[in-house]
């Protein structure tokens, strides 16, 4: 039987401070694969930090022109994440006012809770985690700062760990 992995959500910002607000959610399935929707800003979301933007890489105007609405991706995000009813995040502060900022401006509320994914993590997975994700980075050619690529990665780098910590026949 093949280990099921966690579902891991990953949001980018405008920046980090007071203001700012999600650009791109990505989420990567139990299944390995992953997905992620640039979010359209609001008029009043006017913060942007042009340091965040050299991080991700995706310019406020592709936003406007490409990015989904507000309510368009908090729709797909419950319809992806109802059934499993949580997902699991690096960055749980950060991503959960992200999501709730997200849901506030939809009308609508999550039908699922984001938890910090360390609390999945053992002592020793937790020694080696850094490591691993450096290792995986440069292995696989992964874009970092893209929502569904970071997504991803923190899945592989949960996979990788638990293999590397392992006990057989304990």
């Amino acid at each position: 039987m093949s280990e099921t992995l966690p579902t891991v959500l990953d949001i980018e910002a405008s920046g980090f401070g007071r203001g700012s607000y999600p650009i791109e959610v990505g989420i990567a399935r139990a299944d390995g694969s992953s997905c992620a929707f640039l979010i359209q800003p609001l008029e009043e979301w006017t913060h942007w930090d042009p340091k965040a933007e050299l991080l991700h890489g995706i310019s406020r105007d592709r936003l406007i022109q490409e990015g989904y609405p507000v309510r368009q991706v908090a729709h797909w995000l419950n319809d992806e994440l109802r059934e499993l009813g949580k997902a699991y995040s690096d960055s749980w502060g950060y991503d959960n006012t992200w999501l709730s900022l997200l849901f506030h401006h939809a009308g609508m509320l999550p039908r699922f809770r984001l938890e910090a994914l360390r609390i999945l993590l053992s002592e020793e997975q937790q020694a080696v985690w850094s490591d691993t994700k450096e290792a995986l980075i440069a292995e696989q050619g992964i874009h970092r700062h893209r929502a569904g690529e970071d997504a991803r990665l923190l899945q592989l780098t949960y996979q990788h760990t638990r293999k590397l910590t392992e006990h057989p026949g304990r």
